[in-house]
């Protein structure tokens, strides 16, 4: 087999969504004929931990470690935060803050940490990889960012071995949902800019998750930009339960930021709550995972947190089971200048538990055309209540009869297993 090296910072016993994607490519790139070779920190700091996820590693994989040193002990000093407590993604807060703090913490972090917080790990990576690989070679590179430090570390290697490289990019750079809340200086903005610049141009290929943010990136550097969407494990499905909820559950899966809380859905509901009290009995607002105080505070202003169950993380086997058990699965899209590329990891979980979708997004964004391709559920544009009303008095009608079901649509393609395959395909195109 040839051999790839992926550069990761997220790799099991790390939970959350930043995982996901390669521990399921890696899972399977031995049946395209790549064996992989993890490189990841030793330390990192991660949102949850997650063992359950370690039954996906490939059996016998080399996995090459290195202590990462990261400011975040001084981050958590300054906003008066617990050392044992976890850094969420996203500038997603569980509780209040003092602003003025978080102000400052936000400025250092976009000004003095350039890509991101673990610059501090790209030098000592390049000289140890560059070391190893000249005594243990690899016919490949991957990266995988965010955090882009990965990418740095990739180009360094890359520049002192001339090693082909796949530069993956989950979410963007400068073009993320919340590049515009750093409070960057000229110079901070110009170097985070170069340095994505630099990344675009060196790799010999280039990945990313949607449509539009291929676009994205091609017009920060035209070049082709190839797209490998996320998807979901067969594997992760064949003991889900067919038995739904008995509420007329709402559930959202992952982390949900101040961004993505959809506030005119709970105002919607509040509305229907209150013209029909059997509605109200039956409705459960789940939220599985992280989720922003707005959230909360919205849904106590419109009096319905008698109805949530809030469940702050679950290893990943069993949000798979609670996923396939609700009535209605909710997939809110960042309200962001970016939010046509936007397609969360979970949608495709969503798809395989053929549990009908609400997703609230662009009609013409990357997240909506799976939705309608797929069959699997309703696209609802911001802000858009009178069709969210309808929408939701129609499931409830279904789901008072039994009938609440969805047809099932092609969705073979987003396989995990699949997907693995275009991966093998672009390693075998630069190597």
């Amino acid at each position: 087999m040839k051999k790839v090296l992926v550069i990761t910072y997220y790799w099991p016993p790390s939970g959350g969504a930043g995982v996901q994607r390669w521990l399921k490519f890696v899972k399977y790139l031995r049946l395209y004929e790549w064996e992989p070779v993890i490189y990841t920190p030793s330390n990192p700091e991660f949102p949850e931990a997650d063992q359950s996820l370690l039954k996906d590693v490939p059996p016998d994989l080399t996995i090459l470690t290195k202590p990462v040193w990261e400011p975040y002990h001084l981050y958590k000093r300054l906003t008066g935060r617990k050392k044992e407590e976890k850094i969420q993604a996203g500038f997603l807060s569980e509780k209040k803050s003092n602003p003025f703090l978080e102000r400052i913490s936000v400025w250092i972090r976009g000004n003095l940490f350039i890509p991101d917080a673990r610059k501090f790990w790209i030098k000592p990576s390049v000289r140890f990889l560059t070391s190893n690989l000249k005594d243990n070679p690899v016919d490949a590179i991957i990266s995988t960012g965010p955090p882009h430090s990965m990418h740095m570390i990739a180009l360094g290697v890359k520049e002192n071995l001339g090693v082909p490289w796949l530069a993956d990019f989950r979410d963007p750079w400068t073009g993320i949902d919340f590049y515009d809340k750093l409070k960057l200086s000229r110079l901070a903005d110009k170097k985070h800019r170069r340095l994505e610049k630099n990344v675009l141009s060196a790799a010999d290929c280039v990945v990313t998750v949607s449509k539009n943010w291929a676009a994205d990136l091609n017009a920060i550097f035209p070049r082709k930009i190839e797209v490998v969407t996320n998807g979901f494990d067969p594997d992760d499905f064949k003991e889900s339960p067919s038995v739904p909820d008995e509420k007329f559950s709402i559930t959202h899966i992952g982390s949900l930021n101040k961004d993505r809380n959809p506030l005119f859905l709970w105002t919607t509901l509040r509305d229907i709550c209150q013209e029909n009290k059997e509605f109200e009995e039956d409705l459960e607002i789940k939220f599985i995972g992280k989720t922003d105080i707005a959230a909360f505070e919205d849904l106590e202003q419109t009096g319905l947190m008698k109805n949530v169950t809030n469940i702050p993380y679950l290893a990943h086997h069993e949000v798979v089971i609670r996923t396939s058990a609700s009535q209605v699965l909710l997939l809110p899209v960042n309200y962001t200048p970016n939010m046509k590329g936007i397609i969360p990891g979970k949608v495709f979980e969503y798809l395989a538990a053929k549990r009908p979708i609400i997703c609230i997004a662009p009609e013409d964004g990357d997240s909506a055309g799976i939705i309608k391709e797929t069959g699997a559920g309703y696209v609802i544009g911001y802000g858009n209540s009178q069709l969210l009303k309808k929408t939701l008095l129609e499931l409830y009608g279904k789901y008072k009869t039994g009938g609440l079901t969805i047809p099932q649509g092609n969705i073979d393609k987003f396989s995990r297993k699949l997907l693995a395959g275009s991966i093998a395909g672009l390693l075998n195109n630069i190597s």
